[in-house]
């Protein structure tokens, strides 16, 4: 029996290849190969039931939402506030009016970026960011940094890639306005403790904004257990569909805060000499929305919901330790910032960076496709990060929960072959 079978055996209560039939594109070949996908960081598969849901949008209920009064207006409004909601419920938000629709986990964090923080920062007031960051949670405080006069200070990493607390305590002062840092490291993996970021930042009457891009998709999360004051994840990177995402705001915080766009949507009453604005959340909606990506989304939660946040994160920990113990069997490949330590395993989810003496990333990535196998390499919009760890660029792969340990043992196979293509 193989090492994979034997790992599988013990993971009866998930059943990832019935968890499979949902997903019609890990059904194909690539290069005459089974489609080996662990790209899922930079975007994951979406399942039938999230197809179905932008299908039955555009072939029964396409209409515009919120002021019509014919009957597929209606629907689809009706459809749209119900996923709203639906997340509201997901993330254990206080209210709808919390949850703001939006492109995706850039815009979220650039709409508090201008928002929150254009009314709020001035002079010498100070940013704190982790050296960690997505360039998504890095570039937009550095814009308002440019237009304030704030100042930006980075929270430091151990050599696992783990977020320092002493380090990030020391640096928390009475100028300290805004703390911005990930849920979880895209280009590591790294679970950052933010129920403690939080209480630190709050001590210093900081908000907390939370790139959450790569925690939906991996953890369960209840906003009001995380403490944070914003929240913004990708519908994407849950398993929905593109060009839609949310920020979730609290409400005593999003209600003072100005508009980021202006139009349609976001007003009350409009004239020459002045205009009022709607409640949330409509304040931050300008426009026409992305209708079908809202409602599709609800469908995405609900099939996370569904398999149970608790058990993708224990069957995803399962897939992260057997690569792990694989991957570090493999001549001249090292990981970076992975701790293959059974002890600090529970501080990441599923994304594993490593480099090869024998190769430079790109070739890995472009040998790896060759095999049918799917992997990101480059600086993952994260450089910062791979300056901290010396390295130009990683291949990176990265986990979700239709994975198998059979695709590991691919990625190993795949990654041996680079050995012996290029002498290593």
């Amino acid at each position: 029996m193989t090492r994979a079978a034997e790992t599988s055996g013990s993971l009866l209560c998930f059943d990832v290849d019935r968890v499979r039939e949902d997903f019609p594109v890990l059904h194909q070949k690539i290069r005459d190969r089974d489609l080996v996908y662990l790209d899922n960081a930079a975007t994951t598969q979406k399942p039938q039931t999230v197809i179905d849901a932008i299908s039955r949008y555009y072939g029964q209920q396409n209409a515009n939402i919120h002021r019509g009064v014919h009957y597929l207006s209606q629907e689809a409004t009706f459809a749209y506030e119900r996923a709203r909601a639906r997340i509201r419920l997901f993330l254990n938000a206080a209210a709808n009016a919390e949850i703001i629709f939006v492109r995706g986990t850039t815009e979220g964090i650039n709409l508090v970026a201008h928002s929150y923080g254009g009314s709020n920062l001035k002079e010498n007031d100070e940013i704190v960011i982790s050296h960690t960051e997505h360039h998504s949670n890095i570039i937009p405080w550095q814009l308002l940094c440019a237009r304030t006069g704030a100042i930006l200070r980075v929270v430091p990493v151990d050599d696992d890639g783990q977020f320092l607390l002493e380090e990030y305590a020391a640096l928390l002062n009475d100028r300290t306005r805004i703390v911005a840092v990930a849920h979880a490291s895209n280009a590591l993996g790294t679970i950052n403790p933010v129920r403690e970021i939080a209480r630190l930042a709050h001590d210093r009457g900081a908000v907390v904004v939370v790139d959450g891009a790569q925690g939906v998709p991996h953890l369960p999360v209840d906003v009001r257990d995380l403490d944070c004051d914003f929240y913004a994840f990708s519908g994407h990177k849950v398993f929905g569909p593109t060009g839609v995402g949310i920020l979730y705001g609290r409400k005593s915080l999003i209600d003072a805060m100005p508009p980021y766009e202006g139009g349609g949507s976001m007003i009350k009453t409009v004239s020459f000499e002045e205009t009022t604005y709607a409640d949330l959340p409509a304040k931050f909606e300008a426009g026409t929305p992305h209708i079908a990506g809202g409602i599709a989304l609800e469908s995405a939660i609900d099939y996370v919901t569904a398999l149970g946040p608790e058990r993708i994160a224990a069957y995803e920990t399962t897939l992260l330790e057997y690569a792990i113990d694989l991957l570090s069997e493999i001549d001249g490949l090292r990981l970076i910032g992975a701790a293959p330590k059974r002890d600090r395993i529970g501080d990441r989810v599923g994304v594993i960076s490593f480099v090869m003496e024998a190769a430079h990333p790109h070739d890995i990535g472009t040998i790896l496709d060759t095999e049918g196998v799917a992997v990101r390499a480059g600086h993952h919009c994260a450089q910062p990060a791979m300056a901290r760890f010396g390295v130009p660029a990683t291949v990176r792969a990265s986990l979700a929960f239709y994975n198998t340990h059979e695709e590991i043992d691919a990625l190993a196979a795949g990654l041996r072959k680079v050995n012996e293509v290029f002498g290593g």
